[in-house]
């Protein structure tokens, strides 16, 4: 199991091909990249976020890096010009809680750990606003080499196809596991072409 970005560099470097994806208690096939505010500080779009402090993930993340910064670039908000500063909190919950307590001005999340946020109350959904949400993001991908026999690769994927309500941990449970193809990762390429990250090739 890869992360869509890092599935999409691992085409780069091995022959491997997503095949299913799971499906949770807590979140779909796919998931959003969200923008949050505090409500109280006057931010109802995007552009009223010039010069303020803005915080991503972790300079890997899909749903707190890579998308929300390809799209800003694509509606004319080069993050490194148009906020006053930029950080890299380390994690979700860091950038939610950042700006719960008013440290960062706004933030890119997951929109499903900003619900488990919620859930556990870490953050009040009274006080979050949400200024922007992604495309539908696929979501983790399990992949397998495509120079296996053919006969176990379908074994493989029909294995994975039959999985029903497998608790994983203490916190979720896999529904169903959809199947999924390569081109579903394709947006995830689009988006490092956008930001100019050197990808070896594109599949």
């Amino acid at each position: 199991m890869l992360g869509p970005f890092s599935y999409v560099l691992a085409t780069t470097v091995a022959d491997v091909e997503a095949f299913a994806v799971p499906e949770t208690s807590k979140a779909g096939a796919s998931y959003h990249a969200v923008i949050i505010a505090r409500k109280d500080r006057g931010f109802h779009t995007l552009s009223d976020l010039k010069g303020r402090n803005f915080a991503f993930v972790d300079p890997s993340s899909t749903s707190g890096h890579l998308f929300p910064k390809a799209a800003l670039l694509k509606l004319g908000y080069d993050p490194d010009a148009f906020f006053g500063r930029v950080v890299f909190s380390g994690g979700h919950d860091a950038s939610v809680l950042s700006v719960q307590n008013g440290k960062i001005d706004a933030a890119a999340v997951a929109d499903a750990l900003l619900e488990a946020a919620y859930a556990r109350g870490v953050v009040k959904r009274e006080d979050l606003q949400v200024l922007w949400t992604s495309e539908p993001i696929p979501t983790v991908p399990y992949v397998m080499r495509k120079d296996l026999p053919d006969d176990l690769r379908k074994r493989i994927r029909a294995a994975f196809l039959d999985i029903r309500d497998l608790a994983v941990g203490s916190h979720a449970t896999i529904v169903r596991v959809d199947p999924i193809d390569d081109s579903a990762y394709d947006g995830i390429r689009e988006t490092a072409k956008v930001l100019k990250l050197e990808l070896k090739k594109f599949k």
